[in-house]
């Protein structure tokens, strides 16, 4: 018998993060990705060297634990539960990504144009990758946290400045797409 594994719909996926972030509330504990690399960066020591790493990270254990979770159930649901890693998308957003150099377009999850060994070897690309880890970096920290942490668990606590947050990254998303990518590329 073959096992054919389809994507979890909204109304699955969805109720199972609401119920998790509920029982975050209940208990407590505000959920967010980039909060990790602080945590990890002061287990490695950086509390000696920079005043912000200067906190209890051992009350942020509970934290680590979800990027495990993420890194592991990626590799699950990529390699073991998926037979076909495309992503289902319009077909005019094909043939535009396909008008800018980008062939793999909705026949792999991630275009190997910019995310193969190949594509690093450039120094465009190394230049891209640089200015955009420091921008996401720069980002996160000037926000007071990542998407996930602000899209999910600061709207589900109603603060105003996740709210904000949220509508920047948004229409950053949109400059990015819609103005910068095109010059890049």
């Amino acid at each position: 018998m073959e096992w054919i594994f389809e994507p979890w719909p909204w109304y699955v996926s969805g109720p199972l993060i609401a119920f998790t972030m509920f029982l975050l509330i209940f208990i407590g504990k505000q959920f967010g990705m980039s909060s990790n690399l602080r945590t990890m960066c002061t287990m490695c020591g950086a509390d000696s060297k920079a005043d912000f790493f200067d906190f209890d990270w051992k009350s942020q254990r509970w934290n680590l634990i979800v990027v495990a979770g993420a890194i592991i159930g990626g590799f699950i649901g990529a390699n073991l539960l998926s037979d076909d890693l495309s992503v289902a998308i319009n077909p005019d957003t094909v043939t535009i990504l396909e008008d800018l150099g980008f062939n793999s377009a909705g026949k792999a999850y991630l275009p190997t144009e910019i995310y193969s060994w190949e594509a690093v070897g450039g120094i465009k690309a190394l230049i891209i990758l640089l200015v955009g880890g420091i921008l996401i970096g720069f980002g996160a920290r000037y926000a007071g946290g990542c998407t996930s942490g602000h899209a999910i668990s600061g709207l589900s606590n109603l603060q105003l400045p996740s709210l904000i947050a949220v509508t920047g990254f948004f229409i950053g998303g949109l400059v990015m797409v819609h103005l910068l990518f095109p010059l890049i590329f």
